[in-house]
């Protein structure tokens, strides 16, 4: 398996259909929540729709650059997630979460050894495999942050 196979095959694992690391992914895990369970907050922990958000701002942003735009996405904006006001918004929330990765997931299959070595948009940022990891390490620390959000709501609605 090539390096690009690799890491397209692990991306996908966390973020839709795997179980290997983690037993469990995150499309898995949001699936089944409804727009209310993903808006209820916990404390002050982020809710599980602006982690959604969240984790689709920068594979979005990364597709950009994979499409041959710029690099325009800013830590500060990516909790500016527009309101889920309904069952219909959480839904096309997650459709595009899932569209996004499965089109991260197709460019990263297609790079070359020499497109993973170069450097990715700006020498500070590194290569574009150190990205695509990032991406990877970001969906699993993020996907453990939601499997415990879903069981403090559930154990909130129970109370």
């Amino acid at each position: 398996m090539t390096r690009s196979a690799l890491l397209a095959k692990r991306f996908r694992e966390v973020h839709l259909n795997g179980d290997w690391v983690a037993a469990t992914n995150l499309k898995a895990q949001l699936s089944g929540v409804t727009w209310q369970q993903a808006n209820t907050p916990v404390g002050s922990l982020n809710t599980i729709a602006a982690l959604a958000f969240h984790i689709n701002y920068y594979i979005a942003g990364l597709v950009m650059v994979f499409e041959g735009g710029n690099l325009d996405i800013h830590d500060k904006d990516s909790f500016n997630a527009p309101p889920v006001k309904s069952q219909k918004d959480w839904e096309l929330l997650l459709q595009k979460l899932w569209s996004d990765a499965e089109k991260f997931a197709g460019y990263v299959q297609q790079m070359t050894a020499e497109q993973l070595d170069a450097i990715f948009v700006d020498e500070r940022y590194g290569t574009y495999q150190r990205n695509i990891d990032a991406m990877i390490e970001h969906v699993y620390y993020h996907l453990g942050q939601i499997v415990l959000l879903r069981k403090l709501v559930a154990q909130t609605a129970a109370l």
